[in-house]
């Protein structure tokens, strides 16, 4: 599902609300859990999940095409844990 498929989905279920009210609310969602992040913060949504940024220490790789040793330096990656309830929720049979 992509952004836009989100909003017009919403916009559907809420035939009372502007679809560029939705819009906004969806874009200010995902922009605090984005400067959140950017903090260094923890951003807990209780039954769906976690999101949290991960150091990535710097280290030596290798060049695959040439083999050649490359510096690659530390980096921070976001990462993202399941909540219990979306866990059972997939898991169901």
């Amino acid at each position: 599902m992509t952004k836009s498929e989100l909003i017009l989905r919403l916009s559907e279920q809420n035939p009372h609300l502007y679809q560029r009210d939705i819009e906004k609310i969806v874009t200010t969602i995902f922009d605090e859990i984005s400067e959140a992040l950017a903090r260094g913060d923890r951003v807990e949504l209780r039954g769906f999940g976690a999101f949290s940024v991960k150091k990535r220490d710097a280290r030596v790789g290798r060049n695959p095409r040439t083999g050649a040793s490359v510096h690659v330096t530390q980096k921070f990656i976001p990462f993202f844990k399941t909540g219990k309830q979306l866990r059972e929720r997939l898991n169901t049979e």
